[in-house]
């Protein structure tokens, strides 16, 4: 299959993943219905879910992850997808309208992570509050909660570079990461790292690309008071034509909604609807 879309989702103890998953491909089969959608996870499918999914995959090489953001098994994904072109997204994330222009953009890398997330206002984020260990340690400022990859030699060599680094990751923090040692394993990191050994930065992102992001961690967003679950403290709306408004600014990125509360019954009531009627 020439490209599609991936979403790697398992479930943790407390945050039902396979549900976010379905949230997500119910928002892009809203606003691009013909483009394929496969999820990668090793828990049970609930057949209502089943449906919105082209390929459902199961982890190659399962080792039950167990570390606490389930970071383990994602260098995994260069090498089960069934496409040769991928876009990648975490599953707590919604589409917001149609980005198959994406596609054009994309098509002349072989690699690509964005390295600006935008506040639910649509300004660029500047705040470095989660980026320390990045900063201090001059490390490439790369996100992987959405990315996109061909298939060929030179990125199975830097998946296969991400696998080193993951499996053997307080090695590597300890060598690269001399301040602010992280005390799990990152994804956003080990993805920075293998471009940083590599020396690909110059050429898998661009400040300012076209590939947006809505970051909703609580202190990106410019607040003065600051509280752990941005839900709490926000207008959420969505209508039945799937528009989704933070606080009245209407999001038109992707939105990387991070809180499970987020996703409410009546939200994914409402994305359903919306398939339904699209």
């Amino acid at each position: 299959m020439k490209r599609g879309y991936l979403i790697y989702a398992v479930n943790t103890l407390d945050i039902d993943y396979i549900r976010s998953a379905y949230a997500l491909a119910l928002s892009i089969k809203k606003f691009m219905p013909l483009e394929s959608i496969s999820l990668v996870t090793n828990n049970e499918i609930d057949a209502k879910y089943k449906k919105m999914f082209d390929n459902i995959i199961d982890i190659p090489w399962d080792n039950n992850d167990m570390s606490l953001y389930k970071v383990n098994d994602r260098w995994k994904l260069y090498h089960c997808t069934p496409y040769d072109e991928t876009i990648v997204f975490d599953a707590d994330m919604l589409v917001t309208r149609d980005i198959t222009f994406w596609w054009k953009y994309l098509e002349k890398f072989d690699l690509f992570f964005p390295s600006d997330a935008y506040d639910y206002r649509g300004n660029l984020i500047t705040d470095r509050y989660y980026r320390k260990a990045f900063d201090s340690n001059n490390l490439p400022n790369l996100y992987s909660t959405v990315y996109y990859f061909k298939k060929n030699d030179k990125i199975h060599n830097f998946f296969n570079w991400v696998e080193i680094i993951n499996n053997n990751w307080e090695l590597f923090y300890g060598k690269f990461i001399v301040e602010n040692y992280p005390i799990h394993p990152s994804m956003d990191i080990n993805v920075s790292l293998a471009c940083k050994i590599l020396d690909l930065e110059d050429i898998i992102t661009q400040k300012n690309s076209i590939i947006k992001f809505v970051h909703m961690k609580p202190h990106l967003q410019s607040w003065q008071s600051v509280s752990e679950n941005w839900v709490d403290d926000c207008m959420v709306t969505l209508d039945k034509n799937c528009n989704l408004k933070i606080n009245n600014f209407y999001q038109y990125n992707l939105f990387h909604y991070v809180e499970e509360k987020f996703l409410s019954n009546k939200i994914l009531k409402t994305l359903e609807i919306g398939v339904d009627h699209g």
